[in-house]
């Protein structure tokens, strides 16, 4: 890129309130997003990152954070809608406490409308959080037929509880992410299931990296680098990992992700 060059990332307006009308058809065409996985090849790790950001978007919340479990039955962070969540997130799974945890671990839903009131109960996740902005949290296992996965999580940068309504639509959402993980098929086959869930983890990792160097070499954030990433994906019918990987061996040039088509 030269120095006459910009880097060109899409921008979406969610500042405004999604108005009922509009947040029952938002709802509905991310259920018709998830069930389309049942069918069809797909990528996971765009599947969930597009959970989380429609999480954010049709649910009103400030963020939102998606953990899964690992082959060793360990929490890791696979998806977030921002770098502040991003720090929230794996602060949890470091410290083995929290809100998210406790979700994973119970396999109930855990509702947290003020952070400051239980800074005894989870300390350093209280510290994390409010240093973050974050002053309420609704965490919601992602479970089917009583196996945990992961949770589905969101944060709030105000004091108050997640609306029933909102809540249920969270709970609904990460039901239906988990079938699109543990399709019926697979269900019966654990080493695809394990790997299928693998696949998510270790596609994190190289896409981190990837996002690490296009944010260093542009003078981007993190969010948009991912941007750069999943764009280009997208318009060339690619995996993330694929590309990420392309990145890292510079089998795809990194000036070829910063013009949108």
């Amino acid at each position: 890129m030269t120095d006459n060059e910009t880097t060109t990332v899409e921008q979406h307006d969610e500042s405004s309130p999604v108005s009922d009308t509009s947040r029952e058809m938002l709802l509905s065409a991310a259920f018709v997003k998830l069930a389309d996985t049942l069918v069809d090849d797909f990528d996971i790790v765009d599947l969930l990152q597009t959970l989380v950001e429609e999480c954010k978007r049709i649910l009103n919340i400030e963020a939102a954070g998606l953990m899964l479990t690992n082959q060793n039955e360990q929490l890791e962070l696979v998806a977030s809608t921002s770098e502040q969540a991003d720090l929230v997130e794996i602060m949890q799974i470091n410290a083995g406490a929290g809100p998210c945890v406790d979700a994973y671990t119970s396999g109930d839903p855990i509702a947290v409308p003020d952070i400051a009131a239980e800074s005894t109960r989870w300390p350093a996740f209280s510290t994390a959080a409010l240093n973050q902005g974050f002053q309420s949290v609704y965490a919601t296992p992602m479970k089917l037929r009583g196996r945990v996965i992961g949770t589905l999580n969101l944060l709030g940068t105000t004091i108050g509880a997640v609306a029933e309504r909102d809540a249920s639509a969270a709970r609904a959402l990460a039901d239906a992410a988990t079938i699109a993980i543990l399709q019926e098929r697979l269900l019966r086959e654990t080493t695809i299931v394990t790997e299928q869930l693998n696949h998510a983890l270790e596609s994190r990792i190289f896409i981190e990296q990837a996002k690490g160097a296009l944010a260093q070499t542009y003078s981007v954030s993190m969010n948009e680098a991912f941007q750069l990433l999943r764009d280009y994906a997208r318009r060339n019918n690619l995996r993330l990992q694929v590309v990420a990987a392309g990145i890292a061996d510079r089998s795809i040039a990194a000036s070829e992700l910063t013009t949108l088509a």
